[in-house]
């Protein structure tokens, strides 16, 4: 039984609760660095690191943080490993970040993260909030992934900077702009609410 739920923790990230088609958050930077798959890849796993060792942090800490301070302990946290997440990609990574700009330092202020910490990880076990961490993560990462991949075949007819589309295609450069984050985002949402509107009908 202990299992099967650690598993559901897991797994409603993906789906029942992905943040960026379910719950809506972290719109900002999912609609701002995916005109490149390889940006939105790195987008998902800098969050993923900041995510899962804040939640470590919260959820080892949570009884000896004051219930006044409580968020902006939070924010100290999460702030700390946002520092350390944007110092290795300019030392390592530098063109990467410099695509990605500021939206790596504003992780701190992602919506998916303060609320985890807030909703989940103040208020279980390490154990479980590790799991939500890592299934919200992968949801999130899932959702770079695929609205990046759809904005750079659509928007380059590249994946990965690599041509997968012949000399037929012309690309539809507003793919790449804003305007384009904004109508693939617009598309991949109303498929997932018809996917959930025929999964409830089946289910009924």
């Amino acid at each position: 039984m202990e299992a099967k739920t650690l598993s559901s923790e897991y797994v409603k990230g993906l789906w029942d609760e992905n943040p960026v088609f379910r719950q809506l958050l972290g719109l900002c930077p999912t609609l701002a660095v995916t005109n490149a798959v390889i940006n939105g890849i790195a987008m998902g796993l800098a969050t993923t690191f900041v995510l899962l060792l804040s939640s470590l942090v919260v959820s080892l800490i949570k009884k000896v943080i004051p219930n006044q301070v409580r968020i902006a302990s939070y924010i100290v946290i999460i702030a700390s490993f946002v520092t350390v997440a944007d110092l290795f990609l300019q030392a390592f990574f530098y063109p990467i970040s410099k695509a990605l700009g500021p939206y790596v330092p504003l992780i701190v202020v992602n919506c998916v993260i303060l609320g985890r910490q807030e909703a989940f990880s103040s208020k279980n076990s390490v154990g479980r909030s590790m799991i939500d961490a890592l299934g919200m993560s992968t949801g999130f990462v899932l959702a770079l992934l695929l609205l990046s991949s759809v904005r750079e075949i659509l928007g380059a007819g590249t994946f990965l900077g690599i041509q997968v589309l012949g000399s037929w295609f012309k690309p539809w450069i507003i793919m790449l702009l804003p305007a384009g984050a904004f109508i693939a985002f617009g598309i991949l949402l109303g498929l997932a609410l018809l996917i959930e509107g025929k999964t409830k009908k089946r289910r009924a």
